[in-house]
């Protein structure tokens, strides 16, 4: 199968799930293309996604350690480790890098090849963070899909505000670790709430481990 084919069989197998299949090191098979898999969480959290990317790559007529190899680079929650995973897949000289369901590590592999095909799934507007030139033309060495998370963020504050009329503030928890979703997400958001005049109270995973208090609509 030619590069092109394989990438696009590749695209079509990442857009059935956001994650991979559990680590595992392997050395580069003779004659096997190798994918490169960089995710900032860990394999243990994704059991069900992973089963359908499975699902999806042997449709694509692909089948690990048969007709394709797998170099596994999870962050484990560390997203300050996926520049340095991400050059490692570069020194493998893997075929393609795959970064589904994680925006930080799409935008890791993107600073560390230009070369290098990267295919990913994120919710994050890919022109806005600068992955792709345009999304009729994306140009460079990145494509893959968004599933606009980011631009549904007013709809779903819209949506509790039907729920809860009465509520003048909603809380909202984010990741500070990921720039590149967490500072678009609370844009549209914060546009949102103004528009109906709502207050936003943000609220982060080491607010909450810190504070007795419990995260509440008022």
């Amino acid at each position: 199968m030619r590069r092109r084919e394989f990438i696009l069989a590749l695209a079509g197998a990442a857009a059935a799930s956001s994650v991979l299949w559990p680590l595992a090191a392997r050395a580069q098979l003779p004659g096997m293309p190798t994918i490169g898999f960089l995710h900032s969480g860990s394999a243990a959290a994704f059991a069900a996604p992973l089963a359908a990317f499975h699902k999806g790559l042997s449709a694509a007529g692909y089948v690990e350690d048969r007709n394709v190899a797998i170099e596994y680079r999870w962050a484990a929650g560390q997203n300050d480790r996926l520049p340095a995973l991400a050059a490692e897949l570069v020194r493998r000289r893997v075929a393609v890098i795959v970064t589904p369901g994680s925006t930080a590590a799409t935008l890791a592999a993107k600073a560390a090849t230009a070369t290098i095909p990267i295919v990913f799934v994120i919710g994050a507007d890919p022109v806005k963070i600068g992955l792709v030139a345009s999304l009729n033309r994306p140009s460079g060495n990145a494509t893959g899909i968004s599933d606009i998370g980011v631009e549904l963020a007013a709809k779903r504050l819209g949506l509790l505000h039907e729920l809860l009329p009465n509520a003048a503030r909603f809380g909202v928890l984010v990741n500070p670790d990921n720039p590149g979703i967490t500072e678009p997400f609370l844009s549209e958001l914060q546009t949102a709430a103004l528009a109906i005049g709502r207050q936003l109270e943000v609220v982060t995973p080491a607010r909450i481990v810190a504070s007795t208090r419990p995260l509440r609509h008022l």
